[in-house]
């Protein structure tokens, strides 16, 4: 199965013709980012980690301004088909300019529900984005841009083209440039929109004509996930812009109907007097998100099953697994954090993953050979962070292989962050969503609505899955009286040995730019000693970092080398949890402190996955470099 690329693509040409302007970033009073209101270019450290400051992200809620361009030639062309498949590379050609610059840009826009009335007069109202300049604001959603320098020809003008002749000579000579945008099926319309004046004072020379998706109910983006230990029952998620319920198809003959949600701009949160990306800018429909459970499976067994209906349409038929029962033998698992996505295209987003696209065919690659029966992603799922048709984008991504095994996820501060919405940080790093979008998308066999918590068994090990978003203090309902010291207690050991403890933000990071928390850490790790975990995930800092058997920051004991050399934890004389940091999936990298603790053994900022093969008598663990495919890391835990 190919990740990305569809086996059949419909080519879009979009010709901008057009031979003067008066719009050009030489003749408007602001012409670069440098000289923006002190306080937008201030907050771009500030917000790094939070709304991601960039050029183009700075661009929310500006006014989509007319050009004062009265050339009569202006035109745009759209050839091919009409209608749009679900995943496309449309070509978009710029013909007819007369001095091509580095300003020009193209922006894929898709149409706002956003309020829009009071746009061009609000100004620190938005100042989430870092945007506190007097500038008009863009009204409507750009989901992705291209500046037209990404054409090597454009500012050269190698395309040129006569558009006038006098006397037999030609007159006005323009020029030309060519961009590939892909696309997938958002639901809405979209268009393309030609700029001047670049990201920091745009103005529109010329729209093409709305773009509609074939169709816009067509059922999308499944994932599979686990809602108990059993390995005999699976739940399908999917995307549609159908609301009435359909149904899922598997087996020999079996089926269930869907139940349907969704969310809205009302469920997303927002300041009293800033409002959030997701609340406002951001916003995009998310249509219908389906889920339907199927039953009577057998575990570590290979089942078809599509997902749709007659009047929506019907997805391709997959090919899925179990996962093997708890308490049964053997267990293949992969396992990463920080994931988000990246353009498939030279598109600029709202939040750039860019190791993403290497980790998630890394993951195909290795889903393919049949080695795996279950993912945990551990936080930081899709960075939408607010923008939310970013969610659709990511779902495209992760599908061809969330779609053929267990799919596990952990909530984390991007998915859930925000000020007075009860999360345990204040800061805006989920842009509104309040782990709204993240719970619908992706519903995890949980104690109940925003308590993102769970425990569940895979042959020998005991996976609890924590919220590092939510309260962890000592006597909270999360960790003392309804869940985490009791689920760790009660594990039987003789049916699970082993006992893996993840979350989302780290209880130990040589990162150079920090991410742990040490009120987490002492509220927490006492319960990891008592109840003699085995081995600890989390991710948040963007690199791979694995500790010795640690404990109170110091070595309680060191691994020793097998006989082919490879580090050995002997918990059959437990001492303390080997932990280890895995957000090196997608997110730009982290460096490491010059001096590291003596607790850190392993160290590698490198894109790529954890892989875990568990047995009872032992946890083989490894880390694979996405680019190489090589295993730069490798470990055992014995009993």
């Amino acid at each position: 199965m190919e990740l990305h690329i569809p086996t059949q693509l419909a080519i879009f040409s979009i010709s901008i013709i057009l031979l003067t302007r008066s719009c050009s970033s030489s003749s408007l009073p602001w012409s670069s980012l440098s000289n923006l209101h002190p306080l937008v270019v201030d907050s771009a450290l500030e917000h790094l980690n939070y709304t991601a400051i960039s050029e183009f992200r700075l661009l929310n809620r500006r006014q989509i301004l007319q050009c004062h361009d009265p050339n009569r030639y202006l035109q745009i062309n759209v050839s091919g088909d009409t209608a749009l498949k679900d995943e496309e590379y449309l070509t978009v050609k710029v013909t007819g300019v007369l001095v091509p610059a580095d300003s020009d840009w193209v922006a894929m826009i898709s149409p706002s529900n956003a309020d829009v009335s009071d746009c061009p007069s609000n100004k620190a109202r938005y100042a989430e984005t870092g945007d506190l300049s007097n500038l008009p604001l863009l009204c409507h959603y750009p989901v992705k841009a291209q500046y037209l320098s990404k054409d090597a020809d454009y500012l050269s003008c190698k395309k040129k083209e006569c558009k006038k002749y006098k006397d037999g000579q030609c007159v006005v000579t323009t020029c030309g440039g060519t961009l590939t945008f892909h696309v997938v099926n958002i639901r809405t319309d979209i268009e393309f929109v030609l700029f001047a004046g670049g990201f920091a004072t745009p103005c529109v020379l010329k729209k093409s004509n709305s773009l509609t998706f074939a169709n816009p109910n067509q059922p999308l983006y499944g994932h599979l996930s686990s809602i108990d230990s059993t390995g005999t029952s699976m739940r399908i998620t999917w995307v549609s812009g159908d609301k009435e319920p359909q149904e899922v198809q598997y087996g020999d003959g079996k089926s269930q109907t869907s139940e349907v949600s969704t969310f809205s701009q009302d469920d997303m949160c927002t300041g009293n007097v800033l409002h959030s990306p997701a609340k406002d800018f951001g916003w995009h429909d998310p249509g219908y998100i389906h889920s339907a459970v199927m039953t009577g499976l057998q575990p570590s067994t290979s089942y078809p099953y599509k997902y749709g209906s007659d009047s929506a349409g019907w997805s391709q038929q997959v090919q899925f697994r179990t996962p093997p029962a708890g308490g049964s033998n053997e267990l293949k698992f992969l396992a990463f954090g920080d994931m988000g996505k990246a353009p498939l295209d030279d598109s600029v987003e709202h939040y750039i993953q860019p190791g993403s696209i290497s980790v998630a065919k890394a993951v195909l690659d290795y889903v393919d050979s049949g080695n795996v029966d279950a993912i945990f992603h551990i936080g930081d799922i899709s960075y939408a962070t607010g923008f939310l048709v970013e969610w659709d984008f990511f779902l495209n991504l992760i599908s061809p292989f969330a779609s053929r095994v267990s799919y596990m996820t952990a909530i984390g501060n991007h998915e859930r962050d925000y000020g007075g919405s009860g999360s345990m940080y204040s800061t805006p790093d989920s842009g509104g969503e309040c782990g709204v979008a993240y719970e619908t998308y992706f519903p995890m066999p949980t104690p109940a609505k925003d308590k993102p918590w769970y425990s569940i068994e895979q042959a020998s090990v005991h996976f609890t899955v924590i919220s590092t978003e939510h309260d962890w203090s000592e006597n909270s309902e999360q960790v003392r009286y309804q869940w985490m010291k009791g689920d760790m207690a009660s594990v039987d050991r003789s049916k699970t040995p082993w006992l893996v403890f993840t979350g989302h933000r780290p209880m130990y990071t040589s990162g150079s730019g920090g991410g742990a928390d040490h009120k987490f850490l002492d509220a927490v790790e006492p319960l990891l000693l008592d109840n003699k975990v085995d081995l600890v995930l989390f991710g948040h800092v963007h690199n791979y970092e694995r500790t010795c058997s640690v404990y109170q920051n110091e070595c309680k004991a060191m691994p020793k080398k097998d006989q082919s050399g490879v580090d050995t934890y002997d918990h059959s004389n437990y001492s303390a949890p080997v932990q280890v940091v895995i957000g090196m999936a997608g997110f730009s990298l982290d460096n490491f402190l010059d001096e590291p603790s003596d607790w850190s053994l392993i160290r590698i900022s490198k894109f790529g996955y954890f892989r875990g093969h568990a047995t009872p008598e032992e946890l083989q663990l490894e880390y694979v470099n996405a680019g190489t495919r090589k295993v730069e890391d490798i470990f055992r835990i014995t009993r």
